[in-house]
């Protein structure tokens, strides 16, 4: 007899990442300092993977709004949206929020997670989806859940798209599904590209802009405002979790479609609503993304000047412009000691292993916010030049002979294993 529990075991590669004492998850953060720094274990470290790029989870002024909003409205609400879990402060930021971003409305719900597995209704049984083939992980369970066909184009390749498109029933609805930034690599979709394929083929457009509402284009709407395309998308997503420096997330878009959501969102509809103070929090976030830029400058500067340094170090990059950077290591085991001997250093990064990344593609995910100074960056480029060196990394790549463009996953591999976390 079969014992249901026998398959709870880490996959191989872990065990030997756990024997090598080199795991790199898991680490308690007992401190968050405001200049970009935390202490971990006693030791104060430069935080080099935190999404929070704004650097406003420390900002008195949501600390303020969210301590308010629970004097005033208490720590939960204990219930879901539809009965009694409705505030007025929700009401008050999905307006706002759709004001923000120029659509109709917006529901409010607990996390991006959650906004984007509140998409799948819209994946009905007589529809296609196509999807690229780097999207989050959430996005991926979204697609799961709903009854569209789903068909994954190669990653920000708009002819393979068109093609796909091309071979579409016409008596099926249409939908593309993408992210503004990549969660893991740092670059933007194409959005001029799919929206002019929408355009042609009669396709409404999903865009999950969690990595980039608040950070891109000129009044911090994100991609489709940095590409001047924020018409073309019909329905976007978004996390609190990044830019707003709190927890929650939302959808929006066409009332039609977002009260459809409310009604028939699963995943929104069975889940106890956003607590006071998050909610207060990403008010308070909203007004500074809308007043103050320079926040947004001072990341995408500081986001220059770390993709210089490593590209001066050797490190192959994507092209962007963006504060989220990968370095391609590849081995697994490898990666684990690359971030290890960062630590070593005084810097934590994010180490990506699958399947958050293909096989064979692990990779140490960098990020930089508005709270670090060119020293920082500095002291982040020494440290990652001093272990690629001591680790060799850098002449591994070129004796493999890979290209940037190669370095990460095989646009012809089978992409459903490649899940991308936040």
């Amino acid at each position: 007899m079969t014992d249901a529990f026998s398959k709870c075991r880490p996959p191989r590669e872990l065990e030997i990442i756990l024997a090598s004492g080199l795991y790199p998850y898991h680490r308690p953060i007992e401190e968050r300092l405001d200049d970009g720094e935390v202490v971990v274990g006693g030791r104060r470290v430069l935080m080099a993977g935190s999404n929070d790029y704004l650097a406003l989870s420390t900002d008195a002024r949501l600390k303020a709004a969210g301590v308010d909003a629970v004097r005033r409205l208490g720590s939960g609400n204990s219930g879901s949206r539809i009965l009694n879990g409705t505030l007025t402060l929700h009401r008050t930021l999905e307006g706002e929020l759709a004001d923000f971003l120029g659509h109709e409305t917006a529901m409010v719900v607990s996390t991006g997670f959650q906004a984007n597995l509140a998409l799948s209704p819209l994946f009905g049984r007589h529809d296609v989806l196509l999807a690229d083939r780097h999207i989050h992980a959430s996005l991926i369970e979204a697609t799961r859940l709903g009854q569209a066909q789903l068909r994954r184009y190669r990653h920000n390749d708009t002819s393979h798209l068109g093609r796909l498109l091309e071979e579409v029933d016409p008596a099926a609805g249409r939908l593309i599904l993408t992210e503004g930034m990549f969660s893991v690599t740092g670059d933007l979709c194409d959005l001029p590209g799919i929206a002019e394929l929408a355009r042609r083929h009669g396709a409404r457009v999903i865009l999950d802009s969690a990595h980039d509402v608040g950070l891109l284009g000129a009044g911090g709407r994100g991609a489709a405002e940095h590409h001047a395309r924020q018409p073309a998308v019909d329905v976007q997503t978004l996390t609190f979790s990044k830019c707003f420096g709190t927890l929650g997330g939302a959808v929006a878009g066409p009332r039609q479609v977002i009260d459809y959501l409310r009604h028939s969102a699963r995943a929104a509809l069975f889940s106890a609503s956003l607590p006071p103070s998050c909610t207060a929090a990403a008010l308070a976030a909203l007004d500074i993304i809308r007043t103050e830029p320079e926040r947004r400058r001072r990341v995408l500067a500081a986001a220059r000047r770390l993709r210089s340094g490593l590209a001066a170090i050797g490190f192959p990059l994507t092209p962007a412009d963006t504060p989220t950077v990968p370095l391609q290591v590849g081995d697994a085991l490898l990666c684990c000691r690359f971030w290890s001997e960062l630590f070593d250093e005084g810097v934590m990064a994010n180490a990506m292993l699958p399947p958050s990344v293909p096989s064979g593609k692990a990779l140490i995910r960098l990020s930089v916010t508005a709270a670090h100074t060119d020293a920082h960056v500095d002291r982040l480029l020494e440290a990652v030049a001093v272990v690629a060196d001591r680790l060799n990394v850098i002449n591994r790549w070129g004796s493999e002979g890979r290209e940037p463009s190669d370095a990460l996953a095989d646009p012809l591999a089978a992409a459903s294993v490649t899940t991308p976390v936040t």
